[in-house]
């Protein structure tokens, strides 16, 4: 009897010490996620601006120690995946894994994995700064 009461001490013990460390976890993802949304003035050829705006970009970051999570939602450009791709190398990241699926037909949905490559003070706005002037670039 007290050997099954000394196993159910342990274990309310280890799942007390799971609930604190879950908590700990979503807090640090909490803060560490950054969220942008830019916003764009349609112009036509004739150089007036229309009041109607475009999707605007949606970029999401997350950084792990040295693992940066993107998700990116943009408009469909030619090459844009590739210039995401040599703007993140330019900065020391070292891209994982990338994965982008056409979202309708003038949309993409972007997940990126990168690794920082060196001891880099880089932090995830610089990073979410940088994609989004490429994305305002390739507009």
């Amino acid at each position: 009897m007290d050997k099954e009461i000394y196993v159910l001490e342990k274990a309310i013990r280890y799942m007390k010490y799971l609930q604190e460390r879950m908590k700990i976890l979503e807090e640090q993802t909490r803060k560490a996620e950054i969220v942008t949304k830019n916003s764009q003035v349609v112009v036509d050829d004739n150089g007036s601006s229309s009041t109607e705006l475009q999707q605007p970009p949606a970029i999401k970051a997350r950084e792990y120690g040295k693992n940066v999570l993107l998700r990116i939602h943009c408009e469909k450009s030619k090459g844009i995946l590739v210039k995401i791709i040599g703007e993140m190398e330019k900065l020391n990241l070292g891209v994982v894994n990338a994965c982008v699926v056409a979202f309708g037909s003038l949309s993409l949905d972007i997940n990126i994995t990168a690794e920082k490559e060196k001891e880099s003070s880089l932090t995830v706005n610089e990073i979410v700064q940088t994609v989004g002037d490429v994305l305002q670039n390739a507009a």
